[in-house]
């Protein structure tokens, strides 16, 4: 299989391949892995019981992931990566402000999930955790050089791997015995409740910048609907099924958390290597998604101060430099992670959901999904430098989120009066959705509509 030779540049029609109905299991098995588990699994950490962990896990991911799949229909619409879309709402070089967010969320991943899968193969093999997360990553690096199209056909096997060992495992752990009173729905406590929610939409919006990566190869006359819904049901259904089983397996088993891989993998007794297998490619498949879009990312912010050519040699490079970047983090952050990783998932939230948000109403409500893709890649283009009108409502939607945050390094005032629920992702969807449709609908009534039909020459000719 060759390298892939296309990078942050529009896929030009000629180029397009595939189904939306490959999408299901991009996203399907990009979820099927320890580090959703133990994301589920904090819901029980912060005190729910079983009953209403379940609730919270059904509710954040029916809701998160709305906002997720509809970032799916941009790629064969617009034929370019997620991140770079940014610069139609903020500007060439406003882009990089939620650039560097997305290139520190990707990292922040990369590194935990790379420390989570590593952790199961130091244990199994016996060997140094260090040298563990040094051959995890150099398989990620490869995989993530080779690009798009061998990502698709991993994730395309690792899904039917996935499903049959993990309909196992689950008829293996709904049989452990759980502490009376799981199944209560009494001694409700919204504070809780809410903080769960937030957790579990979170991961799922999280998923927000990597989406469109996947789907920009797709026909261009691919449906909306169709990369909706197959996106949408297989985030769902993958996050879904191993969030509920963390909370199971953290209920029923005391310290569970302590030893995740080993604790999940003893579990099939005597196969107990089958799951440390599954374990192990869950980790590689999904930090092959945060390798490949800390990439698309990083070349995205560097464009527009070097007009950069994307070479097989510079791909190399970077791809090199970001995953050297990440297992140095994995490595240094060896202690205390499980409080970390709660502390960074709630983070990056606040500032995620409102360029989510921000992203949406441009593309469905105010623009109708048509741009000119002529003028993404030019610094004097119709989009502007810097858009003041974004820059002020994502400044706005953060300063509004502040009093409703609760992380373990700071709770807002109004997160302490509602006994800790934590509703500033709420908030970060509708204030920024609503101070900017207000707002850019002014402007654009006096800009001229470009479609993309009619730059793509222009595109093929200037871009590649």
């Amino acid at each position: 299989m060759k390298i892939e030779t296309r990078s942050i540049e529009y896929i030009p029609a000629n180029e397009r391949h595939g189904k939306a109905k490959g999408l299901f299991s991009v996203w399907f098995a990009a979820n099927m892995h320890i580090t959703t588990l133990v994301t589920g699994a904090l819901c029980v950490t912060f005190g729910l019981n079983l009953f209403w962990s379940v609730v919270a896990i059904i509710v954040g991911n029916l809701s998160g992931a709305i906002f997720m799949a509809s970032h799916s229909a941009q790629g064969p619409k617009l034929g370019i990566p997620q991140m770079i879309q940014s610069r139609a709402q903020f500007g060439v070089i406003g882009a990089v402000i939620p650039l560097l967010l997305v290139v520190f969320m990707y990292l922040g991943f990369f590194a935990s999930s790379g420390l989570l899968g590593a952790q199961v193969l130091s244990s199994t093999l016996n060997i140094n955790l260090t040298l563990s997360i040094i051959i995890l990553n150099i398989i990620t690096f490869i995989v993530t050089m080779i690009g798009h199209d061998l990502i698709h056909k991993m994730q395309k096997y690792l899904t039917w791997v996935f499903f049959i060992v993990f309909v196992i495992a689950t008829f293996i752990v709904f049989k452990l015995p759980v502490p009376a009173g799981s199944w209560s729905p009494a001694n409700f406590n919204f504070g809780t409740f809410m903080l769960a929610v937030s957790v579990v939409a979170t991961w799922q919006i999280s998923f927000a910048p990597y989406v469109a990566d996947y789907s920009r190869y797709l026909p261009v006359d691919t449906s909306y609907s169709k990369t909706f819904w197959y996106t949408y049901a297989g985030s769902v259904l993958g996050t879904g099924w191993m969030m509920l089983l963390g909370v199971f397996l953290t209920t029923a088993i005391p310290g569970f958390l302590n030893h995740t891989g080993a604790n999940l993998a003893h579990q099939f007794g005597s196969f107990s290597f089958i799951m440390f297998a599954v374990i192990l490619l869950g980790q590689l498949s999904i930090n092959v998604f945060n390798l490949y879009g800390a990439f698309m990312s990083t070349v995205t912010t560097v464009e527009p101060f070097s007009k950069i050519k994307v070479t097989p040699k510079v791909r190399f490079f970077f791809v090199f430099g970001i995953a050297t970047i990440g297992t140095v983090l994995a490595i240094l952050g060896q202690g205390n992670f499980l409080s970390n990783f709660i502390n960074f998932i709630l983070f990056i939230s606040y500032f995620l959901i409102p360029w989510t948000a921000i992203n949406l109403v441009d593309f469905y409500v105010l623009r109708h999904g048509e741009y000119s893709i002529k003028d993404i890649f030019d610094l004097n283009g119709k989009y502007g430098k810097v858009n003041k009108i974004t820059a002020i409502s994502f400044l706005a939607s953060i300063i509004a989120e502040v009093p409703f945050m609760n992380t373990s390094l700071y709770v807002g005032p109004a997160a302490k009066a509602m006994g800790g629920a934590d509703l500033a992702w709420i908030l970060g969807i509708v204030v920024p959705a609503v101070l900017y449709y207000v707002l850019m609908k002014r402007k654009l009534r006096d800009m001229p509509q470009f479609s993309i039909h009619h730059v793509e020459n222009d595109t093929s000719s200037n871009l590649n």
